[in-house]
This record gives C-alpha cells, structure tokens and sequence, in this order.
C-alpha cells in the first residue's frame, strides 16, 4: 500500500513539476505587424517544444527565427482556441542566423492557443544549442 501511495505521489509531483516549467508567452500589443508570440533554447536530446501563448493572441501567420545553432525544423502542431488544429509538415532546415518560410494559418486570422514543434539539432562544431523564436503576424482584418 506505502508503495502505491509513494508511486502515485511521485507521478504527481512530475507531473506538475512539467506542466510548471512551461512559460507562456504572453502578447499585450494588438498592433499590426511581426510580434514574438514564443521563445525557447532547444536541447539535442529533447525533439519536442510546446509554446503555449496567451493575451491578444491572434495571428495570420506564423514564422521561426534560429539563432546560435541550426536545426531541422520537422512539423507543426498549432492549436486554435476553437480546439481544432493545424498539423504542417515542414521538413526544412533553418541555418543560423535564419528563418523558416512564412506559414500562413488555416481561416485568416485566428486565436492561437499552443504551438507544438518537432524539430532535430543539426550538429555544429561547438555543440551549441539553438534559441528558436516563434513570430506571428497581425493583420487586423477583421476589425476597422
């Protein structure tokens, strides 16, 4: 029984301890135009990302930005706060200094909730890890 309880408590504790070390990105500025919506230093073990995005979270499109190291930029996962999604395949490499192609969203412009990136670290001579900003677009259409 102690056993069971301490498993359950641990899986628990893990549990929280991931879903805490997200940071949402919060964008306050509803202005038209390139805003960073997400940010992250890459790893060459984890292949995964999740940028969950709050606030005047509305975008057309969306672009990655790689500074520091190169990676392969795979697919997408965007989540709209209607809760459907958008899965694209990217299967591109971004060089360092670089940016992906810009990725136009499903509808126009819609209300984000996540976006989740499947990616690989393209080796580099120093080992050094990538930061990967992710940009949207504001266009404002829909208001006048």
């Amino acid at each position: 029984m102690k056993k069971v309880l301490l498993i359950t408590l641990l899986a628990i504790t893990v549990g929280n301890i991931s879903a805490f070390a997200q940071k949402p990105e919060v964008i306050i500025s509803d202005k038209t135009g390139w805003h960073r919506i997400g940010k992250t230093t890459v790893n060459f073990k984890k292949e995964k990302e999740e940028i969950l995005i709050m606030g005047s979270n509305r975008f057309a499109s969306i672009k990655f930005k790689v500074l520091d190291a190169p990676i392969d930029l795979i697919s997408l996962e965007v989540h709209y706060a209607s809760g459907d999604k958008q899965d694209i395949n990217i299967n591109a490499p971004i060089k360092a200094p670089g940016e992906s192609r810009i990725i136009d969203l499903n509808g126009g412009e819609r209300t984000l909730q996540k976006i989740i990136f499947v990616y690989r670290t393209l080796p580099n001579h120093k080992d050094i890890r990538a930061h990967i900003e992710i940009w949207g677009l504001k266009t404002n259409t829909d208001r006048k």
